[in-house]
């Protein structure tokens, strides 16, 4: 009943953001449409196809559940800064209540932002007449779960971590690393070298990989990303776990 209470509270104050609405749905989508443009102007004769549908729907999935840490991440650090969180831990509340009050109503947000962007990439395949997977799509969207609390965990740890101010800014940085560097404007796989290497050693990159892989109902490879990113998500959730009861204990004193 207390993690239910404080989810619905949570899920009120993303929704009544219009924020939330501008970057966690309308951002996603105005780049989905943008890069599909930006295709159409380049010559088949290069072979390049990272902006074309079949290899963009699952990019910007992910990219777009790197806004959904940006407001996880906000949520907290408000939260903090208000004392709303130290009022509630006099209640009977404890940290694990919290942890899903947060990622709950995050976690259907995401849901839904990634619903609708394959959606929209459906749409858009047939106006471009590129051959997308509906089997394929519901397969990412399932695969990218790992991913989704991956990124909520990623926010309520800034959030936790760092006030008002500096937190947008940390997660600015996550947002272009996550970007650039899990291969979302460009084939990380052609770059090879050290920025392939730092591409691997970090989550992002498998997270692109799993949706680009699932969405093309192509599994070699697949399960080994997949796996990757579920170790990523459950390290940071185990960080996020960790970081808010120390705080919380800290508040309480």
């Amino acid at each position: 009943m207390r993690k239910k209470a404080f989810s619905v509270r949570i899920f009120k104050e993303i929704i009544r953001d219009p924020l939330s609405y501008i970057f966690c749905l309308g951002f996603p989508l105005i780049m989905l449409v943008v890069m599909t443009l930006i295709n159409d102007s380049i010559p088949q004769e290069t072979g390049m196809t990272i902006f074309r549908i079949d290899d963009l729907a699952g990019a910007i999935a992910v990219f777009g559940l790197t806004f959904i840490m940006l407001f996880v991440c906000l949520t907290a650090a408000k939260d903090r800064l208000g004392a709303f969180l130290v009022r509630l831990y006099a209640t009977p509340m404890r940290s694990g209540d919290f942890i899903v009050g947060y990622t709950l109503p995050a976690f259907l947000l995401a849901a839904l932002q990634t619903v609708i962007t394959f959606a929209v990439s459906e749409a858009v395949s047939l106006f471009t007449k590129v051959e997308l997977h509906l089997g394929g799509l519901a397969l990412a969207a399932v695969s990218l779960f790992p991913t989704m609390i991956m990124f909520i965990s990623l926010g309520l740890l800034s959030g936790t971590l760092f006030s008002e101010k500096a937190a947008p800014g940390l997660c600015s940085v996550i947002i272009s690393l996550s970007s650039f560097l899990g291969g979302v404007w460009f084939d990380a796989d052609r770059t090879g070298g050290v920025l392939l290497k730092i591409s691997k050693a970090l989550p992002f990159y498998h997270s692109v990989k799993v949706a680009r892989l699932a969405s093309a109902l192509e599994f070699e490879g697949f399960g080994k990303h997949f796996l990757i990113t579920v170790v990523w998500a459950a390290a940071f959730t185990t960080a996020a776990v960790f970081v808010f009861k120390v705080k919380m204990r800290a508040d309480i004193k």
